[in-house]
């Protein structure tokens, strides 16, 4: 049974987050492209407490920004590569911060947050090749690489290894995968169903945010877009967790079953009545439990 600091957070999130369905793709769009010219794409650190003090930070140019966050007083010893989520349309959100912030203090790590371009305005033809050869580079480093991500950055760091595995590149360590957004096609047909107890995610911003990142509904189901219907042999070992309480949680069961039918190590952690990247949010018993699976899952 979720917690009472959980039912209240599921409650609380829609209103803050103003979380509405779409009434036409195009006020839609409007309205993103505008929100996107107001934004301040700088690294928001502050859900991090002294961050300045803990933190370093370094920021490269790999045709966008990617920003390289290190533990002061912590000689790292591996590298965690987290793709954040936001439906391919919103930026790095400081949450995403702590939490990457969190586990790279946990696993002595520093962490590598890569700002990739959003949509409607870009597709994932914009980044992908920048964000698997720059992953690539870094699963070279000691210590190997962790690639993580939520939701549409689940997704993605899903395709990052799909396509690091095609390359013959040094594969990541492990694969930390919350909510992951990896069947753009929507192909599972209970997913309209999960837009009846999902009050945060909304089915027709899904349909719209899918095929703004794929550029076409032709490019819909390549693996780069939707990498949950790629071939899933020989990825590295994974943990995926999601709650029921999610719009996702239709494509998490399809790449769970996806997984148990090719040679792919993925542990699932399915929690009953649980929202939407439960485990990045804060105050929360569940989240401290997640967090504890993942490090056990990593180390």
């Amino acid at each position: 049974m979720p917690s009472l600091q959980h039912d209240a957070l599921a409650a609380l999130i829609p209103r803050l987050r103003r979380s509405r369905e779409l009434d036409t793709e195009a006020n839609e769009r409007a309205r993103v492209v505008a929100w996107h010219e107001r934004l301040d794409r700088s690294l928001p650190t502050g859900a991090v407490p002294g961050f300045a003090r803990r933190f370093s930070v370094v920021t490269e140019d790999i045709g966008f920004p990617s920003h390289v966050v290190t533990p002061r007083h912590l000689t790292p010893i591996r590298t965690i590569y987290y793709v954040h989520g936001g439906g391919f349309m919103a930026p790095i959100d400081a949450h995403h911060v702590r939490y990457a912030t969190r586990l790279a203090r946990a696993l002595r790590a520093r962490v590598v947050l890569p700002d990739y371009p959003l949509a409607p305005e870009h597709t994932w033809r914009d980044s992908h090749e920048a964000l698997v050869a720059h992953a690539s580079r870094w699963a070279d480093e000691p210590g190997g690489l962790v690639l993580a991500g939520d939701s549409a950055g689940g997704g993605l760091a899903l395709a990052i290894a799909v396509a690091m595995r095609d390359r013959g590149a040094t594969p990541a360590t492990h694969l930390v995968l919350h909510a992951p957004w990896g069947d753009l096609t929507t192909s599972t047909p209970e997913t309209a169903e999960f837009d009846k107890v999902d009050r945060w995610l909304f089915l027709g911003k899904l349909h719209a945010y899918a095929v703004w990142w794929a550029g076409s509904e032709a490019d819909l189901g390549r693996p780069e877009v939707s990498p949950a219907l790629a071939d899933l042999d020989g990825l590295p070992p994974g943990i995926m967790l999601y709650g029921t309480r999610d719009l996702l949680a239709p494509g998490c069961r399809l790449l769970a079953r996806r997984a148990a039918e090719s040679s792919w190590d993925l542990t699932v952690v399915e929690e009953p009545d649980l929202i939407h990247v439960y485990g990045l949010l804060p105050l929360l018993p569940e989240a401290r439990r997640a967090f504890r699976q993942v490090v056990e899952a990593v180390s």
